[in-house]
This record gives C-alpha cells, structure tokens and sequence, in this order.
C-alpha cells in the first residue's frame, strides 16, 4: 500500500507562516502540494521592481487599479492551490475595502512571472494555465535570457496560448490595463 500524501490548504499555509514566519520559505501550492520558491536572483528582482513600478505608476495614474509584488491569491474553487505571481494587477472594481491581512481569495486581473534557471518557463507556463483557469486575464512571462516575452491567454478547452513578444515588440495591457504599452527593449535597457 503506498503512503498517503497530506494535501495542504490555503488555511495550511497562512497557519504555518503565522506560526513560524522567519522559517518559511516562499511557498505556493498547486493541486495541494506545497512548491517551495528559491529567493530572486538579481536580474528577476531588477526586472521586477522595474515593471511593477511601470505598471502601478500607469494605474495609479488613471485610478484603475492597484499593482504589486509577491501576494498571494487563490480562488475559492480550489483552497488547494496558493499563488504567488512575481507582479500582479487588481482592477480597483475587484480590490476589497480594507484589505485583509492574508491571502486573497481571488485570482488577479493580471499576473506577471519572471524566468531564470531556479524559475524554468514550463513551471511559469503551468503556473499560467491555472491562474487563467481561475480567473486571472492575462499572464505575461519574461524570459530575460532572450531579452523576449510571452502573453498567455486561455484558449479553447483550457490550453493555453502563448503569445510570443520579442525585443522590438511591446506589452500591450489589452482590456486588463487599457492604454498600457512598454516596448520590450525599455524594459530589458540598463
């Protein structure tokens, strides 16, 4: 008989990081199953500060929403899976009155994901396909190793559809971030 495997919750976790907060790695769950996140390497949080701080500056400005780092979302369709997207976007519409000192129980409008070697592209596409699956609109995924990117989207029968972006294209923020544009090769200067 093979040994059962627990399968962790949202609840699991956030008791867990209260419990022992300096001890916990970054973790998110997926199917129940706890993925332990190695910290950023340089060039990701670089690149992260950056984008985030583009993308919240643009949505401040225009009042749509609120963008972030590192936060955790789940959906109340499945408490066995934890995200934790390295940028994400909440339209203001979505955002709760007084945020709750915890997890969201929603997907974001937009999730952003940043791969290196410890961060492989097929982990960041599977992490996409369930935050579209659960209601995020759009995933970007930015491969710093050949200065491109890539738009996900969900396709028919919940594939996902990757849509890719090279140096001299842009990030368009489509119905997410209407009027959002950032050319690729600003984001990749310095």
């Amino acid at each position: 008989m093979a040994p059962e495997t627990r399968l962790y919750t949202v609840d699991d976790v956030w008791e867990l990081q209260r419990q022992a907060p300096s001890h916990i790695k970054h973790v998110e769950l997926i199917d129940g199953r706890p993925v332990e996140t190695e910290p950023a390497f340089l060039l990701q949080g670089v690149l992260a500060a950056k984008l985030s701080s583009i993308i919240a500056e643009f949505a401040e400005e225009r009042d749509l929403g609120t963008a972030g780092i590192r936060g955790g979302f789940y959906s109340e369709k499945d408490r066995h899976t934890l995200l934790a997207p390295f940028i994400v976007f909440v339209r203001k519409a979505r955002l709760p009155v007084s945020p709750p000192d915890g997890f969201l129980n929603f997907m974001p409008d937009l999730a952003v994901e940043i791969a290196a070697s410890n961060n492989p592209v097929s982990f960041l596409r599977k992490k996409a396909q369930i935050l579209l699956r659960y209601g995020t609109q759009m995933v970007w995924i930015v491969l710093p190793e050949q200065r491109s990117a890539e738009i996900c989207s969900l396709a028919e029968e919940d594939q996902l559809k990757i849509e890719p972006v090279g140096i001299d294209g842009k990030l368009d923020g489509r119905d997410v971030l209407p009027g959002f544009e950032l050319e690729l090769r600003q984001l990749f200067k310095g």
